[in-house]
């Protein structure tokens, strides 16, 4: 599992809506968005790993936060990244990167658009997003379709990497689906406001749809200043 870390503030933290890894590059919390790269790097030694599920047990874990950053620090290090917003209920991708959202991976799914004319470069050397377009009534069907299976294998022609930012386990199936298609799975776990029960339910269902979960991200856990702070790497218990 991995730690990610924050002092303690008396305001609440606007992180959600930042690209700290951006805004901080040296920050200890950039610093553990680079530790979680290299442990994602050596979860899978013998294997190229290119593409990376995010999801959470329930909304409001950090799931998209954690998925943008990563992307970054994956960019930082001379990777070709690809962010990929596969939450087609409640996107945000498109907020954090103030992008529109009027053409994207839906769109790209019912064959409106080519995945060339939905790519958004951004500021960040190495890393493009595309957004999940407009909200289709049928984001499931359209995870566990072919034309899914043809985008994560055209993609992976491109890049080094894609992330995708994937909706909770325990609201819908599309975390199911979407890690059954792809390498890695990561399971981010809000720190104080997750229940235990619903992680280990969220896990389950992810090795019930046959998900390679190579490990957990512990958010939000709040150090005293001045605390030392450490990360580790793991299964999810």
């Amino acid at each position: 599992m991995f730690k990610m870390f924050k002092r303690k503030k008396s305001k609440p933290s606007t992180l959600a809506r930042q690209l700290v890894t951006v805004s901080s590059p040296k920050s200890i919390i950039s610093e553990q968005f680079k530790t979680i790269r290299t442990n994602i790097n050596f979860s899978m030694p013998d294997k190229d790993l290119k593409t990376i599920v995010l999801t959470s047990s329930t909304p409001g874990e950090g799931k998209s936060t954690n998925s943008s950053n990563i992307a970054v620090v994956f960019a930082q290090s001379g990777k070709k990244v690809l962010l990929v917003d596969s939450d087609m209920r409640k996107p945000t991708t498109h907020h954090t990167f103030g992008l529109r959202n009027v053409s994207g991976l839906s769109t790209v799914l019912i064959r409106q658009h080519t995945i060339d004319e939905v790519i958004h470069n951004t500021e960040i050397e190495g890393l493009s997003v595309i957004t999940s377009g407009p909200i289709p009534p049928n984001p499931a069907e359209l995870l566990a379709s072919k034309a899914m299976d043809q985008f994560i294998d055209n993609v992976k022609n491109i890049y080094d990497i894609i992330v995708f930012d994937a909706p909770p386990v325990l609201s819908v199936t599309d975390a199911q689906i979407l890690s059954n298609k792809c390498e890695g799975t990561l399971l981010i776990i809000n720190s104080g406001d997750a229940e235990k029960d619903n992680v280990i339910k969220a896990k389950d269902m992810l090795l019930a749809s046959k998900a390679n979960v190579i490990g957990a991200i512990l958010n939000n856990y709040r150090i005293d200043k001045d605390h030392y702070y450490y990360q580790y790497y793991g299964a999810v218990e």
